[in-house]
């Protein structure tokens, strides 16, 4: 059961950081996809929600081919999942939108508060770290921007200070000769991964691994970055053999935690073999 609180809903921007400054005990609510959740449990019962849901000024896909996509604290992951704009530019985003939950939860959820509930077993974070975003938060103080790999602290912990927002998500325009991919490995279709990997390649003239970055779901507390793996890749001709060592290195990265569903054996198993899937994946995009 959920417990009583003071609702709050602001008609801009200005008023939802005015008000979530003004009140200590207070959660930012938009979809509620996870909020809810977490409240019903009685995990959490905050005295004030400040639904920002209707504050229009925060709901926007944006594209041009220098500063790259930009996208609004309210944008919903159905209007992501249907954007064309972000079909042609960014299909890995398009695809991991595609196998997020259900079609219920992307129609009401939030790709950005997705990212501020900082479940390691969400989706977009993968797949946003590997096509090198950076997030947009706010208060009533002022703005700052950070790379979404510094994002992340703990277990649904973030770099968020108080009385801070997120308000948008930044991607820059991948570089020429790079392919991104993304997939989980899951029971149920709608569930969320009971792990995940991403993978991004850039290709030189060569055709060789001029950079990449490999970023694993639900294989520690945050969303994890195998930097070991891409340093092995870089610069090196991509076959199976490579992509299957740098599965192994990822797999000796990763930090799963056993639960019911898998192992932390099955879970790092899973990591090698995604690994490898994934970065042939994007090795082939990149080359097409």
């Amino acid at each position: 059961m959920i417990n009583d609180f003071n609702y709050l809903k602001p008609g801009t921007l200005k008023e939802a950081l005015a008000m979530y400054a003004e009140h200590d005990d207070c959660k930012v609510i938009c979809g509620g996809q996870s909020l809810l959740i977490i409240m019903r449990q009685g995990m959490i019962a905050p005295e004030y929600l400040l639904d920002i849901k209707h504050v229009d000024e925060l709901n926007y896909i944006k594209f041009d081919k220098k500063g790259g996509l930009k996208i609004g604290a309210t944008t919903t992951h159905h209007a992501v999942e249907k954007s064309d704009v972000v079909k042609a530019n960014y299909p890995a985003l398009v695809a991991m939108e595609n196998k997020l939950a259900s079609i219920q939860v992307r129609n009401w959820g939030t790709i950005c508060g997705n990212l501020a509930h900082a479940d390691p077993a969400g989706d977009p974070a993968p797949v946003l770290i590997a096509l090198k975003a950076n997030i947009k938060v706010g208060s009533a103080k002022g703005e700052r921007t950070m790379a979404l790999d510094e994002f992340f602290v703990d277990y649904f912990e973030t770099a968020l200070q108080k009385g801070e927002l997120v308000l948008e998500i930044q991607v820059p325009v991948p570089q020429p000769k790079t392919g991104t991919a993304y997939q989980k490995f899951n029971l149920l279709e709608s569930d969320m991964g009971i792990v995940g990997v991403a993978a991004s390649i850039t290709l030189n003239g060569n055709k060789k691994c001029k950079e990449a970055k490999i970023v694993l779901g639900n294989a520690g507390p945050i969303p994890k970055r195998s930097k070991r793996a891409e340093e092995f890749l870089a610069g090196k001709a991509l076959n199976d053999d490579v992509f299957t060592e740098a599965g192994k290195i990822a797999s000796e990265e990763c930090e799963p935690v056993a639960d019911i569903h898998a192992s932390e054996e099955y879970r790092k198993h899973l990591i090698s073999v995604l690994t490898k899937r994934i970065l042939k994946k994007a090795y082939e995009e990149a080359r097409g």
